[in-house]
């Protein structure tokens, strides 16, 4: 199916920022756009916005004035629905309300063609439960744009049980047409991004509220180590607690008390409080005036000598390259055969499975053992997180720090959580894409695409797994399921059986 070309006039219902944002994508790529709002002035006043927008753009040398007033002369605003007949799309981005939104395609159904197709910016409700209003349901599909929608890359075309593949299609043509990154996703709560990037918040909070950590400490692992933007408490702050905690519970009702998605009492604590992020000056941060960033907690002051030489017994997998950074940086590397284990004088570095350190201590005899987290790249990083066994000696910690932080790697102390912070989290994303994939929500591929451009993820989650290893990711829930016993760290059926099978998700 091909795009719809450029001649073809789109629709916006809804003048706010998503859609005047949704309004002005259209009109870059060259469509003529009728631009709506019920509020009387609310069409011109989004226009006037995207011509603020634009002409920023045109002072840094990014988009040039004749630019500018072409996309400004494409924009036209209406005050009555009935000024939309002539369009063959109609996107609306109105307010979150199952029964307005309805009302509002039914009348459109009456005002535009047959064949035109309209399509919701819902990022909650159910396309299928939208669509019941509507004489042709088939032209009617979810068209998710992600704010601010001119610069976020994503977006989700979300098929309800009657929408026609060709009407998907169209839309996926036409996103990626306006430079968008499109992936397509079954009407299911959360669709892709919504509900895949509950484990980034939900094991962040948990940690926190086992005392593994403080919230700084954790969100710079999750930068330093992890290679994300931003770590869950500080996107947090930023989304707004009242928005994410309500996400969140959307998608624990959606899914029937679905363990998995089970919300934190810490944010319920912090929306009861009006403790809602930077918009309210104070969340897990304090955004006043003269408030100081906490900083992470760090081990060492990287003045002690390190270690001149250590024993790498067997590879670390995907974290061979630490060895290899250690190496470079003046280290004597002894190998041997081995289970994947740096000894380091007495104390025995290793990279977390899923247990805690103290659990796996007498397992696999070794008193003094210390546990490493996952990162993004060993080869860069600056920050990795460890644990130490309640077993091991008190100076068992100190040798580990600074052989790391000799290779210029700070190091933060987590108390002893299974996974670690990064690990944990990752295994996590893995599972929930894993099992988007397999109920058929959507393609590996596209739930890849939608983590990387829609939040932003270093990785897209499953092609992260295949990188550290499928069976060891399904060791990692395997463990967090036995330690903590609860059925919110179940595998994935698919990731279980790539697992066992040797697979890939990406074939």
């Amino acid at each position: 199916m091909t795009a719809l070309s450029k001649d073809t006039t789109i629709a916006v219902i809804g003048a706010g920022a998503m859609g005047a944002g949704i309004a002005q994508v259209a009109a870059t790529y060259g469509h003529p756009v009728l631009l709506f709002d019920k509020a009387p002035g609310a069409a011109e006043k989004g226009i006037v916005g995207i011509a603020a927008g634009l002409d920023k753009l045109v002072s840094r040398g990014k988009l040039d004035q004749d630019a500018r007033d072409a996309i400004l002369s494409r924009l036209t605003p209406v005050d009555e629905l009935e000024a939309l007949a002539p369009a063959k799309l109609v996107v609306e981005a109105i307010v979150e309300n199952r029964d307005i939104k309805q009302q509002v395609f039914s009348r459109l159904e009456s005002i535009c063609a047959a064949d035109c197709i309209l399509a919701s910016n819902t990022s909650s409700i159910s396309i299928t439960s939208l669509a019941t209003a509507l004489e042709r349901p088939q032209n009617f599909a979810g068209l998710h744009f992600f704010n601010p929608a001119p610069i976020m890359k994503l977006v989700e075309v979300v098929s309800g049980l009657d929408t026609d593949p060709e009407v998907a299609a169209c839309l996926h043509a036409t996103a990626t047409a306006w430079g968008k990154q499109a992936v397509h996703a079954k009407s299911t709560p959360g669709f892709i991004v919504n509900r895949l990037a509950r484990p980034f918040y939900a094991e962040g909070l948990r940690l926190l509220e086992e005392g593994a950590a403080d919230s700084a400490t954790l969100d710079a692992l999750m930068r330093d180590a992890g290679g994300f933007r931003m770590g869950p408490f500080e996107l947090m702050d930023l989304i707004g607690h009242d928005v994410n905690y309500a996400v969140t519970r959307s998608v624990f009702d959606a899914y029937y008390g679905d363990g998995r998605f089970l919300p934190s009492l810490t944010q319920q604590a912090l929306v009861e409080g009006g403790r809602l992020g930077r918009k309210s000056g104070r969340g897990f941060y304090d955004y006043g005036a003269g408030a100081e960033r906490p900083e992470p907690a760090t081990l060492g002051t990287g003045n002690d000598a390190p270690p001149s030489r250590i024993v790498v017994e067997g590879s670390l997998g995907v974290a061979d390259a630490l060895v290899e950074r250690l190496r470079s940086n003046g280290i004597e590397v002894v190998e041997r055969e081995g289970v994947g284990r740096i000894r380091v004088g007495d104390s025995v570095l290793t990279m977390s499975d899923g247990r805690m350190a103290t659990e796996r201590a007498p397992a696999e005899g070794l008193r003094n053992l210390v546990l490493f987290d996952l990162a993004l790249d060993y080869s860069t990083c600056t920050r990795l997180g460890v644990t130490v066994a309640d077993q091991a000696d008190k100076d068992t910690l100190a040798p580990v720090v600074a052989l790391l932080n000799a290779a210029g790697i700070r190091v933060s102390l987590l108390d002893d959580a299974p996974g670690l912070a990064v690990l944990r989290t990752v295994a996590m994303l893995a599972n929930e894409a894993a099992d988007a994939v397999l109920q058929g929500v959507c393609s590996a591929a596209d739930a890849d695409t939608a983590m990387r451009f829609g939040v932003n993820y270093p990785q897209g989650p499953l092609t992260w797994a295949e990188q550290i290893g499928v069976g060891f990711v399904h060791r990692i829930l395997t463990h967090l399921q036995q330690g903590y016993g609860e059925d919110r760290y179940r595998p994935s059926r698919l990731l279980r059986r790539k697992a066992f099978s040797g697979g890939v998700f990406h074939d």
